[in-house]
């Protein structure tokens, strides 16, 4: 399991003590930090000391401590889960949570009792969208450094069972992904499928006639030489990145291959003609949807 259990995920432990500066202030009942903390990984860091050993940080909390975002709805409170039947963690800013032992995975993240990433992502199916849960997922199971395997979802969902927000879990997992590498990529992904268009691959790698890397895709039509791309900020605002992006298209376009490419001024209507200009893309083709889409 990549980024849990190892003590340097955030490249500095946690120590359990109190600190006891002069200038320190209380961003909750009895516990006190250096300053008022700003992030997930602050607030848990100056919560810490204020943990019972039968509490571990969990649902969105635990994610967002080894790098995977969430709905900021899910993260507006730490969210701290006790075990055993020990009275649930209250306060202000904390939202607590009851789990028999042995129900969810623990381990360490810099320090920090967590559940497991995975299981974090479980105890979510009650409170997120299907859509959000599989951009989640796909986090879990991003090209770079992954946390978890499609595999390892499967089998905590299986063991999810009866729990509440199983059936969300089960329509999610099926359209999780390997190999995003934003959610942006994840939603237009969903968009497009939702638009009956044919499954594409996750940042597929395209090669020259020679077999030499040429680029990877963020959603390839290999069938069809064609590629969906989304553009974020750095593309724009990069000019290293800009000019290797030209490149990149100019290559790919020598080569045969069409690129359509939608940023985040793309949303409703804008987002509908560029799956529009997709659809037309593949069909010149050779692609021919289904009766059904």
């Amino acid at each position: 399991m990549h980024g849990f259990a190892v003590a340097d995920a955030y490249a500095a432990g946690v120590s359990r003590r109190r600190l006891r500066a002069a200038d320190l202030r209380a961003p909750f009942h009895g516990v006190r930090a250096g300053r008022i903390p700003d992030d997930t990984r602050a607030l848990a860091q100056a919560y810490a000391a204020g943990l019972r050993h039968s509490d571990a940080f969990s649902h969105g909390t635990a994610l967002e401590l080894v790098g995977v975002a969430v709905p900021p709805r899910s993260t507006s409170d730490l969210h701290v889960t006790s075990m055993g039947g020990a009275q649930r963690a209250r306060g202000r800013g904390v939202r607590g949570h009851e789990a028999a032992t042995g129900s969810v995975r623990l381990g360490l993240v810099a320090g920090l009792p967590t559940v497991h990433p995975v299981d974090a992502w479980c105890q979510l199916g009650s409170s997120l969208t299907t859509r959000e849960l599989v951009a989640v997922g796909d986090a879990l199971v991003r090209r770079v450094d992954p946390i978890a395997t499609l595999d390892e979802l499967a089998v905590a969902v299986r063991r999810w069972a009866p729990r509440r927000g199983v059936r969300s879990l089960r329509e999610a997992l099926p359209l999780v992904r390997e190999r995003t590498d934003s959610r942006q990529e994840t939603e237009l992904r969903l968009d497009a499928a939702e638009a009956g268009l044919p499954e594409p691959e996750v940042n597929g790698i395209i090669v020259d006639d020679d077999g030499r890397f040429v680029a990877y895709g963020d959603l390839v039509y290999r069938e069809y030489r064609t590629v969906l791309e989304y553009d974020g900020e750095q593309h724009r605002v990069d000019d290293v990145q800009f000019a290797r992006d030209v490149g990149r298209l100019d290559d790919l376009a020598r080569l045969g291959w069409r690129v359509i490419r939608v940023t985040k001024q793309h949303r409703g209507p804008g987002r509908g003609g560029r799956l529009a200009r997709l659809r037309e893309a593949l069909m010149d083709r050779g692609w021919r949807p289904d009766a059904s889409s």
